[in-house]
Formats: C-alpha cells, structure tokens, sequence
C-alpha cells in the first residue's frame, strides 16, 4: 500500500484545478463563439426611439403567422380587419435563436410559402417591413420544429 504524500495531494490538487479550469476555458469559448452579437450599436438612442416606434406599429394593427409544416414555410401579414396588410418593402431572415451557423435570409411573400427543411428545434422569423405610409414594422416570430 503506498501512502499518501504531500506530492501526491499537490499532484491531486493541480490535476483536479487543470479540469476545472479546463472546461471553464471550453466554455467561454463556446459561448463567445456563438454569440451572435450586439443588437444595437447605442442601446441609449436606441431606448429614446423605442416608444415612439412601438406606438406607431401597434397602430398598423397587423398581424403575423407563420408556420412551418415539415416542407412548406408559410408566412401571412394582415390587417386589422382580418385581410392581408398593404406591406411594402418585405425582408425576411430566418435563423436560430441562439446561434448564428444556420442564419439566413429568407425570400416569401406575405401570403406566400417557400419550400425548405428545418431541423427540428427552435427558429426564429424576422420580419421588416413597411406601411404604405412609410411606418416601420418589425416582428419576430418563434417556430418549434417538432423532431
């Protein structure tokens, strides 16, 4: 039987600290590596602004759908009286919430479907648009994609 010495409780020591550290590095790393960024340059101009645009696009009154059925994205915009929106200038991005990797701009009409395969898990639908009278709208919209 050997006995225990202070090297080995050193050896013990140092070996059990390197894991944690280790893995603490790992994660950081991960984690910076994925995150995808700032969402706004000057988050102090930008809370200026929020007020004011969040009351002129709840005005619009328009609603957004999308739903995702396995081949088919379909995204609808409409109205408050239940028609589609008058939408003009219509991006779409679509990507995961929490990762950039599978980010990408997404080319549908409102009213429209595009063909496509998700993973499953969570997507998440920006949608940018404008009111014929030049009012901003913004939208996103989370998808669960059932495994």
């Amino acid at each position: 039987m050997t006995t225990l010495t202070g090297k080995h409780v050193a050896g013990l020591f140092v070996g059990g600290f390197s894991i944690i550290i280790g893995v603490n590095i790992a994660l950081a790393v991960n984690a910076v590596r994925t995150f995808p960024g700032l969402e706004t340059a000057n988050s102090y101009v930008a809370s200026q602004e929020f007020d004011a645009k969040r009351i002129a696009q709840e005005a619009l009154g328009w609603t957004v759908a999308a739903d995702y059925d396995g081949e088919r994205l379909s995204l609808d915009i409409t109205g408050p009286d239940g028609r589609p929106a008058p939408v003009r200038d219509l991006v779409t991005h679509l990507g995961r919430p929490t990762e950039e990797r599978d980010d990408r701009p997404l080319s549908v009409a409102s009213g429209g479907s595009v063909p496509m395969q998700l993973e499953p898990g969570l997507w998440r639908l920006d949608v940018a648009a404008a009111a014929p009278d030049g009012t901003a709208y913004e939208k996103r919209v989370i998808l669960r994609v059932a495994p």
